[in-house]
Parts: structure tokens; sequence; C-alpha cells
């Protein structure tokens, strides 16, 4: 049994909202843990890999950057320059001595070796050819944020995410692995590193490409997001990771002549591939009817300026102001609402 001995605390925090003093400060009522709610409406998303996948071909393919050792009939002069190795252009050619430039770019070792050996064949009689790489260059893997080691990374072979992972020798304490995430070509992956590690789900053991990021995030600087009808939309930071509704509403300011506080939406982000969406009522809270409403990290408000509107109407009104703040959100959030087709 828990008793909310005076509402003035709860109408202070809202700035002073004079339409919800139904009861006088000083006034006692009990609430228990298991009576009403601020909960309206509640709908759990997903999103899959899907077409996102990516299938790594069966052997490693040479691309540019990559440094190759050519050996032609045996015989030096034609092959690489000792010491250095042919380093595969831009434009994913090599160049060697009298045949000069050779595309090696989208071919496995053996397929480079017929390439290399069809462009000696009008200069040498039988001519044959070892290709060997020296150094894997083309298909670079970043590891960003809370890794031991962070860097640039090369693979040399397929390599799959949890193996990416470990590169970085580990993560560190502050690792925040419920908003780490995998970037492609600009674009945020939907795979799931809590899920992965923490609950051994090797359907998140996604395939990693040339190129790609993994950013791990810190746990220390922890917001949520308040839109619409408030006098400062934006980030509210969670001292010590924690925030209540009424507390984030009341530091954006809610617009007391357009806001509607009774169908308050939040987008809530589980994890990179599933959310929640949440229609809450804030007055029950201020009217003593429910117990304070504990925010998660991430989570994004929209006050409305109407009192009735759908889920598709709230996000539309939103877009602008997520796609502002975009590389703060939760990758959720990004895959879902912000992601190109």
């Amino acid at each position: 049994m828990i008793q909310i001995v005076s509402l003035l605390l709860l109408v202070m925090l809202l700035g002073g909202c004079a339409r919800y003093t139904e009861m006088a400060p000083g006034s006692v009522k009990t609430v228990t843990n298991g009576q009403g709610s601020v909960l309206v409406e509640s709908q759990a998303l997903t999103v899959a890999l899907g077409k996102d996948e990516f299938v790594p071909p069966s052997e490693y393919l040479v691309g540019p950057g990559d440094i190759l050792f050519v050996n032609v009939k045996g015989r030096p002069a034609l092959g690489s320059p000792v010491g250095n190795g042919s380093r595969v252009d831009g434009g994913g050619q090599i160049h060697l001595p009298l045949v000069g430039s050779i595309s090696v770019e989208g071919f496995t070792v053996a397929q480079a070796e017929q390439q290399v050996a069809e462009a000696f064949r009008p200069y040498l009689k039988n001519p044959w050819a070892v290709v060997e790489i020296a150094e894997h260059r083309s298909q670079p893997l970043y590891l960003l944020g809370q890794f031991n080691q962070p860097g640039t990374y090369y693979m040399d072979r397929a390599l799959t995410l949890m193996e990416g992972l470990a590169l970085g020798s580990g993560l560190n304490d502050t690792a925040n692995l419920r908003s780490a995430r995998l970037v492609r070509n600009g674009k945020t992956i939907p795979v799931d590193v809590y899920r992965l590690l923490q609950e051994g789900d090797h359907r998140q053991n996604a395939w990693l490409k040339g190129g790609d990021t993994l950013f791990v995030p810190d746990d220390k600087n922890q917001n949520v997001f308040v839109f619409g009808a408030v006098n400062k939309p934006g980030a509210v930071t969670m001292p010590n990771g924690r925030l209540s509704l009424a507390q984030a509403v009341s530091a954006a300011g809610l617009d007391e002549t357009a806001g509607h506080p009774r169908y308050l939406r939040i987008i809530r982000s589980l994890s990179p591939t599933q959310g929640q969406l949440l229609v809450v009522d804030l007055t029950r809270i201020l009217k003593g009817e429910a117990l304070p409403y504990a925010l998660m990290q991430g989570d994004i408000l929209y006050v409305p300026r109407s009192g009735v509107g759908s889920w598709n109407q709230a996000i539309s009104a939103m877009l602008p102001s997520l796609q502002a703040v975009s590389a703060v959100l939760q990758p959720f959030v990004v895959i879902k609402y912000l992601a190109d087709d």
C-alpha cells in the first residue's frame, strides 16, 4: 500500500497545471500497486532482418586496397615488385610489367590467377601464375564505442556479428548493449546485440559485410525525448537513469492551452528489433488514481494537440522532430520509422 500524501508536489512538477487540482493540497489518498494504471493502450512491435540479410560468398573476393603477391612462371621480373606486392587500385586492377593493368576485383584467388595467366598468354608459351593475398585491406570493419580495443579491422574471411565483436577484445563495463547497433551503408540493420550476447539468441548472429560499423554506446548519458504540445521539445536527461512521466513532461513544459495529457503517446525501444507503442493517461497520476510511471531510456513522448487521434497521425506529426535528432535515437526507432525503403 502506498499513500500519495500531497498532490501539491505533482502540481508543481507540471509547472502549475491548474486544471488538475481536484484534490486539495494535503489530501491523502491510498493507491495500491495493482490499483489503476496510466496505461490506456499497448502494442508490441518487431522488425526482422529480412531484405537486409547478407549472405557472404563462399570464398574471399579480391577488392580495392588488397595487396597481392603475383608470381608469373617463376620469373620475378614479370610478377609483383619484390617486397612490396601489387596493390589493387580503386578501379579493381593490378599493374604488372609487360602486360600493364589486369582486372582482379570481385574474383577469387584462383580466378585472379587465371586472369593473370590470360594476360601473359600473348607473350609467353603456356603461361601460369600464382596469386596470394599478402594483405587483406578491401573489407574494413569499424568497431566504435565501448570496445576494449576499438578501431578499424580488416576481414580476411566471412565473419559473423559475434566474431566481429570479438575483434575488439570484448566490451567494457559501461557498454550499453540494448542500444548497440550495426550500421551498413549508412543504414541501421535490425540485429540485437543484447539478445545475442546475454540470451544466446543466435538468430541475431548475422553475417557482416565489408564496410560495416559496429557501434556500442555507453550507458552514462541517458535521455528521453518529449515532442508535441510542449514549450521545450527535445531531449530530457534521466538523472542516474531514472525519470518519471510527470517529471519528463514538467521538464519539457506542458503547453496548457493546447496539450492533452490524457492521451500521451510513447514509442518505446526494447531493443533494435523490438519495441512498443503506448498510450498513457497522465491525469490519473495527477488525480491520485495511479502511481508514478517510470520511463525507459530512449522513450519518445508525444503530447497531442487534440484529445483523440490515431497512431498514424501521431507518428506523422512526430517525424520531422525525429528526423532532426535521428543520430541520438534508439536503433529501433531509426529502423522502424526513419530507414529508407
